[in-house]
């Protein structure tokens, strides 16, 4: 295999532009990070993903063809797949209901017949870490389907890597941020056995490095590798070096046998931002010990000099990076197959159907952009400007339900991109300066909306606008809305007061111009 001047693989060795990478699952954790890693490193990048705009604010986005497809929809894989040479395969449907084994099978069959289809010379599949001397059918829902994706693709007849890794280390990531909350929140704790279970966790910059010497390996390589960081600590272990990084104090755990892992995950979902659905998985999969069988990926892809990164490194880079308010992708950024994605309705009288409005207009004598700043902040630290303790009850029967709740929170507390989660809510839309559209992701007998305007009036005056709206499923949709219309008046009335009383009150601060 020939290697270009930029250092990159040249499948073949044929002459030419460097080559192209297909990443299905940009809008993911790890996808959103390998995109900017593989364009530094010079190859072409096409990104498959159902919405394309949904990576239109990615500060990389200019530099990247964005194609419209979906992995679990054959018909939408062969123009996507024409002409690559990498294909990572980067999509679970993790989180997406009881039968996400299914969608995963179903579409790791697509994706490996449009890439043999198609030519594509290489596959890189990033899938989970399985435990030593356990049968594929007796390992957890999400390691079993991990294992399977990864057969299928080695199946494919396209040369496949399969990189394993087990607890992935960094700033943002699901795994990352139930070890965080866990640590911080409770000084003691009262946890179920899997405490005791040996991980071999990997930071997220060495995934990464191995993600990308993954495209060069040679065409004869097909199977799969255990990557890992040099560190094997059971989950105690790393709670208690997170709080020596962190610079906590001792934290006093206590493990108990009866915590089954329904439970724990439903415990794990009440104390993080996790919810029930994604903890429950990666609960189950903490069951049985997780630690690298081999390391023949170092053969391709040498640690360097200064060796693979530790926990406790890894942790403090996490850590900064949420300190810096640097975090580049969330776990909750990826919009997984199956989840509500119904666009606002445009038509007001809807084709015939209901759709509730609940509609607040202010003027106020603030500039535009003021208004704008309190709007594109609102959520997470800086809450919701109504009734607190109303929107925090909603947040906690949305998660004793399973759902995402509040805890979410924001990628980054000042700007927000298309595609964003912001706590149980979507940023369906903006448009800024002007529109925030917000789609609800709380477990809701219907769908729901929230629609922020910002319009000038002038230099120094401004209108802002407020929809609330909620399309109902059925009579239980109907009598939700009715149920929760006496409190409208509080909730969304005060959110429409208490936005444009922030943006005043901004607006009169010395020293804006």
């Amino acid at each position: 295999m020939e290697t270009t001047p930029e250092g990159t693989a040249r499948p073949g060795g044929s002459p030419g532009p460097p080559p192209l990478v297909l990443v299905a699952g940009a809008t993911g954790y790890i996808g959103g990070r390998l995109v900017p890693e593989l364009l530094r490193a010079g190859y072409r990048v096409r990104c498959l993903v159902r919405d394309p705009r949904r990576l239109r604010d990615q500060p990389w986005a200019d530099r990247i063809e964005a194609v419209r497809g979906d992995v679990t929809r054959p018909d939408t894989l062969a123009g996507p797949c024409e002409g690559v040479d990498v294909l990572y395969y980067l999509v679970h449907a993790l989180g997406t209901g009881t039968d996400f084994e299914e969608t995963d099978r179903r579409a790791a069959l697509a994706v490996g017949r449009a890439a043999k289809t198609a030519g594509v010379g290489r596959i890189v599949y990033l899938g989970g870490l399985a435990p030593r001397q356990v049968a594929e059918r007796e390992l957890s829902p999400h390691l079993r389907s991990r294992a399977e994706v990864g057969r299928i693709l080695r199946n494919s007849g396209v040369p496949t890597a399969q990189l394993r890794a087990a607890v992935i280390i960094g700033s943002g990531s699901a795994s990352f941020e139930m070890l965080r909350y866990l640590t911080e929140r409770l000084p003691v704790m009262v946890t179920p056995s899997w405490v005791a279970t040996r991980i071999q966790p990997i930071a997220v910059r060495d995934v990464l490095r191995c993600l990308l010497a993954a495209a060069r390996l040679p065409p004869d390589v097909n199977r799969g590798f255990d990557i890992g960081g040099p560190d094997v600590l059971t989950y105690r272990q790393m709670m208690m070096r997170y709080a020596a990084v962190a610079r906590l104090p001792r934290r006093l755990i206590l493990p108990v046998p009866a915590l089954t892992p329904r439970l724990s995950s439903l415990w794990v979902g009440l104390v993080t931002p996790v919810p029930a659905s994604i903890a429950r998985p990666l609960v189950e999969s903490l069951r049985h010990e997780v630690v690298c069988r081999e390391n023949d990926f170092a053969r391709y892809a040498p640690a360097p000099p200064e060796g693979a990164i530790g926990f406790n490194e890894a942790v403090r880079l996490a850590l900064a990076r949420v300190r810096d308010t640097d975090v580049a992708t969330h776990w909750s950024s990826a919009s997984s197959p199956g989840a509500p994605s119904d666009p606002l309705p445009s038509d007001p009288e809807w084709s015939g159907g209901t759709l509730y409005e609940d509609r607040r207009e202010a003027h106020i004598e603030a500039p535009a952009r003021e208004l704008w700043r309190v709007v594109e902040g609102i959520g997470g630290e800086n809450g919701w400007y109504s009734f607190p303790l109303a929107w925090s009850l909603r947040g906690l029967l949305d998660r004793l339900v399973g759902g995402v709740g509040l805890r979410r929170g924001r990628r980054d507390p000042h700007a927000l991109r298309l595609g964003d989660s912001l706590d149980f809510w979507r940023v369906e839309e903006i448009d800024r300066g002007h529109v925030l559209r917000l789609r609800a992701e709380m477990r809701l007998p219907g769908r729901a909306w929230l629609e922020l305007c910002v319009t000038p009036d002038g230099p120094s005056r401004s209108t802002y606008r407020q929809r609330a709206l909620f399309r109902p499923h059925g009579l239980a949709g109907h009598a939700y809305w009715w149920s929760v219309a006496p409190f409208h008046a509080v909730v969304f009335g005060g959110m429409a007061r208490n936005i444009t009383r922030r943006a005043l009150e901004e607006a009169a601060r010395p020293g804006l111009e």
